[in-house]
């Protein structure tokens, strides 16, 4: 590898002193966290297929290919390789892609960058804005948000790292996005030797006569290009003949399916008696494949272990040049893959049972806030028929009895037992602890049974309430109580933030409306004292609050509802004071087209 001059990016550490420490740019954990987004077989295949491709026909570009493949499937904003120099003194950019292209060939000192800090723990890292650790990344414009990066190495010497960056909020990388990012650093391990073995072979040929060299190239061909690839054992690489012999194989393919070189030289070893029953079907179609356009598109099966396990593998393959009756097959092992999408499953299942465990348990510290106007609205309906019931008596004993005055206040009893009634199963419905059912929802509706619930609650701060819902709005597909959790938190936290004003009106406004053709737009507007001067997108961050008392979930897992729903939930300032809590969410028949059955 080359060794570059020192760039501008460059800094000495002794400049560095009183940078912040690295624990507070470090999100690792959180990444693990994170929701992770749903694999893309297709995607990822198609990458490794690509990268193969590239390192056997242009092995001097594979750098710069595999970042851009980076960035192609983590979809990034910016992605790239840092390779230690062979004084091991700094870090050099060898291959950017995206938003940073324009910095490639800088670099970070060795001993203080993040880099450096990935391969002193040879662990991948998480960093968010690094440049309040690394004063001298802040030249390096777009500034990153968040930065990915995992180390990779060369026969057990660590060489570099491969990164992805977000230059914005909007993009967070999660869980899946570190394991295709490993996925790639393995890849880059191979290509870093491959690459540094054809420079040292470019030496070795310009030491000799150019004619002898001219010679020996033209001889090589394809054969020696494969003989390189096969011999780096990047992935599982066999030559295979048209009955399904095994003419040849590196060491990757032999450990991928358990024989040794021994089996190997027996002839025994044939690729069609390594597969299961039930992907010959699928391996007819690729050899048809093969005999009419000379090459099998990547995809996926299981072979047999020699000792009987099946191993998933991603298999290509591809005709010599001028043969009838060999090829080339390309292996890649996705046991650590298929292990991996088991786990993320798992954490998935995790991630929702703490999500409904954190959402049940907001909606009772909700309802304790309001259980003195709750109180009210049940001793309403209790009280009101105590009074009919002590009429009906005295009608009763009246001589002589008079039944009808008896009669209406029979009815009046029936009337206030079953607006108790309603109130406790509004109540109920809110409290019980049951996993989410998918229903279709009137909002209009739920959102006035949310303002009778906490009607007394809000009165008694002195706020007035008003509404305007649009007629006709179509259902929507969610879970109601969720739903109406979203309402409720937002209703109250409007009037408690309204309740400490000691002077202007206290008025919230709730309102809905058709956004678009296939959305429904739900606004709660207040006059209180108005957003925090932190910003509003850390309202919703999960711990963050306003309140003395309070835990600083609500407003995180009204959003995680909402999103949970397709939907998305904002905040913005209300004129001349106040804010705006508004969340849009898709209609049944937009749900419908997105997921038909």
């Amino acid at each position: 590898m080359t060794n570059h001059a020192q760039s501008k990016s460059d800094v000495d550490a002794p400049t560095l002193v009183g940078a912040a420490p690295l624990d507070s740019i470090l999100c690792t954990e959180e990444l693990l966290r994170r929701p992770s987004r749903p694999i893309d077989h297709e995607k990822e295949n198609s990458a490794l297929s690509a990268l193969v491709r590239a390192l056997a026909d242009s092995p001097h570009t594979i750098l710069q290919t595999l970042a851009d493949k980076v960035l192609e499937v983590l979809q990034a904003d910016s992605a790239g390789l840092s390779l230690l120099t062979k004084d091991e003194k700094r870090f050099y950019w060898a291959a950017i892609s995206g938003e940073w292209r324009p910095h490639i060939g800088g670099g970070t000192p060795r001993n203080f960058g993040p880099c450096g800090d990935v391969l002193d723990r040879n662990i991948p890292m998480l960093f968010t804005h690094w440049e309040r650790r690394y004063p001298y990344l802040s030249s390096a414009t777009p500034l990153a948000t968040e930065g990915l990066l995992v180390p990779f190495h060369v026969k057990g010497r660590a060489v570099g790292t491969v990164w992805v960056i977000s230059h914005g909020s909007s993009r967070k990388f999660d869980a899946e996005d570190l394991r295709l990012l490993e996925s790639m650093g393995r890849f880059a391990s191979g290509a870093y030797h491959t690459v540094q073995s054809i420079e040292d072979l470019k030496v070795e040929i310009a030491a000799r006569e150019k004619a002898e060299a001219a010679v020996r190239e033209m001889a090589s061909g394809l054969q020696a290009k494969i003989r390189r690839l096969v011999d780096a054992n990047i992935i599982g690489i066999f030559i295979w003949a048209s009955d399904g012999g095994i003419i040849d194989a590196n060491d990757t393919f032999l450990s991928i399916v358990g024989y040794s070189r021994r089996d190997l030289a027996s002839g025994s070893l044939n690729w069609k008696k390594l597969t299961a029953a039930e992907w010959r079907a699928a391996d007819e179609k690729r050899v048809h494949e093969l005999e009419v356009t000379g090459i099998a598109q990547p995809y996926e099966k299981e072979y047999l272990h020699r000792s009987g396990d099946r191993v998933p593998v991603l298999v290509g393959a591809a005709k010599f040049e001028g043969a009838t009756d060999e090829g080339v097959g390309f292996v890649v092992d996705l046991t650590d893959r298929k292990r991996a999408e088991v786990a993320a499953r798992e954490i998935e299942r995790r991630y929702q049972e703490v999500r409904q465990e954190l959402a049940h348990a907001n909606r009772l510290a909700t309802m304790g806030q309001l259980s003195a106007s709750i109180a009210h609205e049940i001793n309403q309906p209790i009280g009101a028929s105590i009074t009919y019931a002590n009429a009906a008596l005295v009608w009763l004993r009246a001589q002589p009895p008079d039944v009808k005055e008896v009669g209406q206040a029979l009815d009046l009893i029936v009337e206030s037992g079953l607006r108790a009634a309603k109130v406790i199963d509004r109540i109920r419905a809110l409290v019980k602890k049951a996993p989410p059912r998918m229903e279709n929802v009137q909002i209009n509706e739920a959102i006035l049974e949310v303002i009778a619930l906490a009607h007394g609650e809000i009165a008694n701060r002195g706020v007035s309430v008003e509404t305007q819902l649009a007629e006709r709005l179509p259902a929507l597909k969610g879970d109601r109580v969720q739903l109406q959790q979203v309402l409720l938190n937002l209703l109250v936290n409007a009037t408690e933030a309204m309740s400490g004003m000691r002077e202007g009106a206290r008025e919230l406004l709730i309102s809905t409306a058709m956004n678009n053709s296939d959305h429904v737009l739900v606004t709660v507007q207040d006059t209180g004292p108005g957003l925090a001067p932190e910003g509003p997108d850390r309202l919703f961050e999960a711990f963050y609050t306003t309140k003395p008392n309070g835990l600083g979930m609500g407003l995180s897992i009204c959003r995680s509802i909402v999103e949970g729903h397709q939907g998305r939930l904002w905040v913005t300032a209300n004129k001349p004071q106040g804010a705006v809590f508004q969340f849009m969410l898709p209609t049944l028949a937009r749900r419908e087209w997105q997921h038909p059955s």
